[in-house]
């Protein structure tokens, strides 16, 4: 067997070229949850469409031979400013799941962010030495809430980041079709769940994901919730899923260290903004008062910096990171990091960024009438 035929994802030149790679192993269940968005699955196509709508004015003559990529997200150094997004239950992608992943962001030299359904323990992630921050979904059992949070400070976790976007989840088509649950190898290591958890059953014509997010997750978050974490945590608080510049305003006023733009991937609200068209207003909002970050939707090292000149520090990636578990596992998510990091610091030298903070500075035009309004 070749090196190729044992890891496709080492020969890939893109991530598209990833993506094909683990469809063509995956089972279509285990596909459909990671790529499915919720409703008509619209916000999925529209975070893409955002991406095509806005084009980049490149600077000429200025002296740029090798970019550098660098960046510091919430204190902490990066190789580019590139985190991996938290998502749940990463052993249904590869039996190493978020220890593989986490190994390959350590290499890479960005963030990993551990989620609160991680199928290995919050304290494994860490001891992979990635510097880790920890997304917590409140959950009814607030005291459960204060113990994650300790637990995340004693695994030396960078930051918290707290995701406000699932009052209930929203409704993935795919997964009720297929009847999706967890086998019985997968759990939600960090909440001590076995097979026996509601998301392990099967409930004809209902997600089992659903069934037991809709038990664990707390409804009706409020602002006073945000302000019990910050005053809970010393840690840097981040909030994940802010689309309107008034929440981001009162969540820089609430404490926050950062925000993140966020729809969700589009597996939230059906016919949600897309992420990349909400930035430049809670851009604008923050005013530099924190950290602004954005996910749903970076495919490649071009929407990277189109969010960097639309006002965002960095981005989360998803999905490529899932692409790669599954055709290579850690040598796969290795090749998803490195391909990004490649074409972001090629596209920076075309546009004549000679670091990040000139990324900022580059002007964005609209290709189609609904895009963007210039930043001011």
């Amino acid at each position: 067997m070749t090196a190729a035929e044992a890891n496709p994802a080492m020969t890939a030149v893109c991530l598209d070229d990833v993506r094909a790679a683990a469809e063509a192993v995956l089972e279509p269940a285990v596909r459909d949850f990671a790529e499915g968005g919720s409703g008509t699955e619209a916000v999925l196509a529209a975070n893409r469409a955002a991406f095509a709508d806005v084009a980049l004015v490149p600077r000429v003559l200025t002296g740029v031979t090798a970019a550098d990529t660098g960046a510091k997200l919430l204190g902490s150094d990066a190789a580019m400013p590139v985190a991996v997004a938290p998502m749940a239950y990463q052993r249904l992608f590869h039996e190493d799941g978020e220890l593989a992943a986490a190994r390959a962001a350590r290499t890479a030299g960005i963030p990993y962010v551990v989620s609160t359904l991680s199928s290995h323990r919050m304290e494994d992630i860490a001891a992979t030495g990635a510097t880790t921050w920890f997304q917590l979904y409140c959950l009814r059992d607030r005291g459960k809430n204060h113990e994650l949070v300790a637990r995340a400070e004693a695994a030396g976790c960078e930051a918290l980041m707290v995701t406000v976007d699932v009052p209930v989840m929203g409704r993935r088509l795919r997964d009720v079709r297929n009847g999706f649950a967890l086998p019985d190898h997968v759990r939600a290591a960090n909440l001590d769940t076995g097979p026996g958890t509601e998301a392990h059953q099967s409930f004809g014509g209902a997600s089992a994901l659903a069934v037991h997010t809709s038990a664990a997750f707390a409804p009706g978050l409020s602002w006073r919730d945000l302000a019990e974490l910050r005053a809970r945590t010393s840690l840097p608080l981040v909030v994940k899923g802010i689309l309107d510049p008034r929440d981001a305003r009162a969540a820089v006023d609430a404490g926050a260290d950062g925000i993140v733009v966020s729809n969700h991937g589009g597996r939230q609200l059906d016919g949600a903004v897309p992420s990349l068209r909400a930035l430049p207003a809670v851009a604008e909002a923050v005013s530099g008062d924190c950290e602004v970050l954005l996910d749903s939707g970076v495919r490649d090292g071009t929407d990277v910096l189109k969010a960097l000149a639309l006002g965002a520090r960095g981005v989360l990636l998803g999905r490529p990171v899932l692409w790669g578990l599954a055709a290579g596992g850690e040598q796969g998510v290795e090749r998803v990091l490195d391909l990004l990091r490649t074409e972001l610091g090629e596209n920076m030298t075309l546009a004549g960024c000679a670091d990040t903070t000139a990324a900022a500075g580059l002007r964005t035009e609209r290709t189609r009438t609904h895009a963007f309004p210039p930043r001011s």
